[in-house]
């Protein structure tokens, strides 16, 4: 009994003493001085035509901490008020104590906050340095009064090129990356679609990324939609006309279908019987119906192939046009329009039609009465 007791006590000896090594092993991590961050501006009007140029010029010091401790620095943004819930924010080099952010830049900040274009809206800063994932350290907070601007959308959506032996003819240059449509990812990530034009049967092209050859895809050879980066093959289109091209880069597969657009509705010369085509114009890269007469109280929406598997409409309610006013419009494949919805003819009269389908992220309709 004697022994049973004493094996007890040094168990709790034992258990006594590690616990007490565990102690001396953790460590307080203290923060003996905060972060600090400055700008040199606190109002800024964002500017489109100066999108590259700094907007805002930052100042900070780095927090301290004992012991020593690796952090990371990112730079917060919210709307004031808001407790910074929701943000978005922006990683900050750790080998400098001063960053820039671009016209452009903020402008796409905006826009992660849902703020609307053209307005002013005060907007808090503030540095966030990380220990680990869930330890912030925060600085002091800024304001900043921001205006920012609506984004041309060939600017803020990432994008591959589609170079190849019919882009001369389609306005561009022959296999040159950085003088070839575009397709964009309007979700942007690694999915990207658009229009092409070819004016030549069996027109060849590849996809490439960055405006540059490297790293460019073609055909894995086997012509099932399978792209590889070496060893592989130029892509064929095998009539002329429109084609949409859809392009996911991290899963390397494409696909092609043709898609020559009519306009046709009641509000058109043949009605719902058949379309009035439109024609490509390679120096607008728009495609066009120069004139045409459209009735009052009719309307009309987009259509390809003379079939109506694939539209061109407005993304809701049935739409009035004002004259020579780009509206956005929307294609009925991209799941972005809901019922089938049409345009509508308010007065009658000759009319040129413009459709820009050169950005899927942002399809532009003109209708201006001659």
């Amino acid at each position: 009994m004697k022994n049973i007791f004493k094996i007890f006590l040094l168990g709790i000896l034992v258990v006594f003493i590690i616990s007490c090594q565990e102690d001396d092993d953790k460590v307080m991590l203290n923060n003996t001085s905060v972060s600090t961050l400055s700008v040199n501006k606190t109002t800024v009007v964002l500017d489109e035509t100066t999108a590259d140029q700094a907007a805002l010029v930052f100042e900070f010091r780095n927090p301290t901490f004992s012991p020593s401790v690796q952090f990371t620095n990112a730079v917060e943004f919210a709307v004031a008020g808001t407790n910074f819930s929701p943000n978005t924010t922006r990683e900050v080099s750790m080998g400098q104590n001063t960053f820039s952010l671009s016209h452009l830049q903020l402008n796409n900040i905006l826009a992660d906050l849902n703020v609307v274009p053209n307005t002013l809206k005060s907007i808090e800063i503030r540095l966030k340095s990380n220990v680990n994932p869930v330890t912030p350290f925060y600085s002091n907070v800024l304001k900043v009064s921001m205006t920012g601007y609506t984004p041309n959308p060939d600017l803020i959506f990432p994008k591959i090129n589609v170079p190849g032996g019919y882009a001369g003819a389609a306005g561009y240059a022959d296999w040159t990356p950085a003088n070839a449509p575009n397709l964009f990812s309007p979700d942007k990530n690694s999915q990207y679609r658009g229009f092409i034009y070819v004016t030549a049967p069996n027109s060849e092209y590849k996809f490439t990324i960055n405006q540059d050859w490297a790293g460019d895809k073609g055909d894995d050879g086997t012509l099932t939609g399978k792209l590889v980066e070496t060893g592989e093959q130029n892509i064929k289109a095998a009539t002329a006309g429109t084609y949409y091209v859809k392009v996911d880069w991290t899963a390397n597969t494409y696909s092609s279908v043709l898609a020559n657009f009519g306009v046709i509705g009641d509000a058109t010369p043949a009605g719902w019987g058949a379309d009035t085509d439109l024609v490509y114009n390679p120096s607008t890269k728009t495609y066009v119906i120069n004139s045409i007469v459209l009735t009052a109280g009719g309307v009309f929406k987009f259509r390809a192939n003379d079939d109506w598997a694939m539209k061109i409409q407005p993304a809701a309610a049935d739409q009035t046009l004002a004259s020579g006013t780009a509206v956005q419009t929307f294609f009925n494949a991209e799941g972005t329009v809901q019922g089938d919805s049409s345009y509508k003819v308010s007065e009658t009269g000759n009319y040129r039609i413009e459709l820009d389908l050169h950005n899927s992220a942002y399809y532009k309709l003109t209708v201006t009465k001659l």
